[in-house]
């Protein structure tokens, strides 16, 4: 399909009351535009994705190959504008114009919207006010009826030939592409838009829901001619953690916090050590479970702090690599991963470098 996804994520959030726009701040465990980006690439409904900013060096991540992050302008329109002219070269049939402020749209609205737009020249999401809506002209105030107003959404889709010659000849600050429409008379297709989109314009709208905390604390001994695992990853060392697993104890950890933060017992009920089919078994396989029954449950991590508990290997080595790897296992953003290394004093087992034990803190909310 040759459609084209255009992120809106160059506002100065104003409304938002904060001296970093709203696009940067977290949402969900993401920042923000994250969310519409992630889900666009998931989808794979689209040949390119252009994410629009107002700093393109603010973004230092690597997106896959057929996302392109460019500079917006002064205004939404103008950034909207810029998009367009740049896609102009790969000649599109269709493109969808989405404000990052709405996180929460679904894949299945983005179908709707492309099925639609097979017969139409404009689909717009729109839903149904739930308050009662006043109109003022001058001094006079007008009831207007709520089944015959609507509250429009993004993403919106187009026949990219529409909106682009509507574009270029628009002089006027518009909210939405769906105004081009409407102002010249061009035919529009509403669909059913989603409750839940909901866009993101004050503080108050993240709401910091119900928190949940998690304590996970995992130790094994060290042997010789066994590889060692920590965090999903392969660490040098002339011993390994001795389990029934691969004996990572980070990934144990972390799985045990998650579970007592949701309430799921703990990692033995799920991985009993009396069964073969567990033998040997890598432990980013055991976390997979895991993160699938926290998002099922609705739950998003808020944070980990971990405590790696060891004479050697030093932690400062390899903390990068190891954060990385947590990242991708969770799918949270790493600047949520906090790995310190502690030592005991050359104390015990562990003091001996015969042991390596970690304990995690995690947070949790719904």
């Amino acid at each position: 399909m040759n459609n084209y996804f255009i992120i809106l994520a160059s506002g100065q959030s104003k409304r938002f009351n904060s001296n970093k726009p709203k696009q940067f701040h977290f949402y969900k465990n993401k920042l923000l535009f994250k969310h519409s980006l992630e889900k666009a690439i998931k989808s794979k409904l689209f040949k390119r994705i252009i994410l629009v900013v107002n700093n393109t060096k603010q973004i230092k991540e690597k997106f896959p190959n057929n996302v392109f992050v460019i500079k917006g302008g002064k205004e939404r329109s103008d950034s909207s504008l810029i998009a367009l002219k740049y896609i102009k070269r790969f000649r599109p049939n269709n493109v969808f114009i989405h404000d990052a402020a709405r996180p929460d749209f679904t894949v299945k609205l983005l179908n709707n919207l492309i099925i639609a737009l097979k017969k139409n020249k404009a689909v717009i999401p729109v839903i149904n006010s739930n308050d009662s809506i006043k109109y003022k002209i001058k001094n006079q105030l007008f009831n207007l009826n709520r089944d015959n107003s609507f509250l429009t959404q993004t993403p919106q889709a187009f026949k990219f030939k529409d909106l682009y010659n509507l574009s270029i000849k628009q002089k006027n600050k518009i909210t939405d592409e769906a105004t081009l429409f409407i102002e010249n008379n061009f035919k529009i297709k509403f669909i059913k838009g989603e409750n839940l989109n909901n866009k993101i314009t004050y503080k108050e709208d993240i709401k910091k829901n119900n928190t949940y905390f998690g304590i996970g604390f995992d130790i094994h001994r060290l042997v010789k001619n066994k590889q060692l695992y920590l965090g999903g990853i392969k660490i040098p060392f002339h011993s390994g953690l001795k389990g029934h697993s691969d004996g990572d104890v980070i990934i144990h950890s972390i799985i045990d916090s998650i579970l007592g933060a949701m309430k799921k017992k703990d990692i033995g009920t799920l991985f009993p050590d009396n069964k073969n089919k567990f033998k040997n078994i890598r432990s980013p396989k055991m976390l997979k479970p895991i993160v699938e029954l926290l998002n099922k449950n609705n739950f998003y991590i808020n944070n980990l702090d971990i405590n790696l508990i060891c004479e050697q290997p030093k932690v400062s080595k390899y903390r990068d690599k190891i954060i990385k790897s947590l990242s991708n296992l969770l799918d949270i953003d790493k600047n949520l991963i906090n790995l310190k290394g502690k030592t005991v004093e050359k104390l015990g087992l562990i003091g001996k470098e015969k042991a390596i034990a970690c304990e995690v803190i995690c947070s949790i909310s719904e």
